[in-house]
This record gives structure tokens, C-alpha cells and sequence, in this order.
């Protein structure tokens, strides 16, 4: 969760779509997804389909974090380090 929060964080206010979150994250699917789900239902995240930026492609969840997820994550990060000198600090 530490490193979906850190991830989330360094582009706060943008909409990510699961995808992007697996490729930066390197998790698997069957761990990200049931974490964004579980993150979501904690108020953490807040999750929406967005429409496709393509003709003819399906809708896709987007997620951003929440207030309080921005507030977690910025706690977690002071207390491990996690993104020290990454932009979403500055």
C-alpha cells in the first residue's frame, strides 16, 4: 500500500488509470487491483470511470487519491523517506 500511496502522490490531483499504476508500481494485477479496491472502500482513493481517449475503446477506472489518502501518504513518506526529492514534496 506504502508504495500505491507514494505513487499516487507524486501526480496527486491526476486521475491514473490501473494500468500506469502496474507498470510504475510493478505489482501484478492480482495484487494492485483488490489493494485499489480496498484502499477505495477506506476512503483513501476515490475511484471513476473515465471514457476512453479512443474511438472504440472501452471505458477504464481511473483512481486519485483523497484527502485523507494525500494526508496518509504524506505521513508515511516523512516517516520512512519513501519519496524524498521526488517533485510531490517540493
Amino acid at each position: 500500500m506504502r508504495l500505491v500511496l507514494a505513487v499516487l502522490l507524486e501526480q496527486r490531483l491526476e486521475w491514473r488509470h490501473g494500468y500506469d499504476l502496474l507498470k510504475q508500481t510493478g505489482l501484478s494485477s492480482g495484487t494492485l487491483y483488490p489493494l485499489l479496491m480496498r484502499m477505495t472502500d477506506g476512503g483513501l482513493v476515490e475511484a471513476e470511470w473515465r471514457e476512453p481517449a479512443k474511438v472504440g475503446r472501452p471505458p477504464r477506472h481511473a483512481y486519485r487519491l483523497t484527502a485523507s489518502g494525500i494526508a496518509l501518504a504524506l505521513q508515511l513518506a516523512g516517516s520512512s523517506d519513501v519519496l524524498s526529492g521526488r517533485e510531490a514534496l517540493a
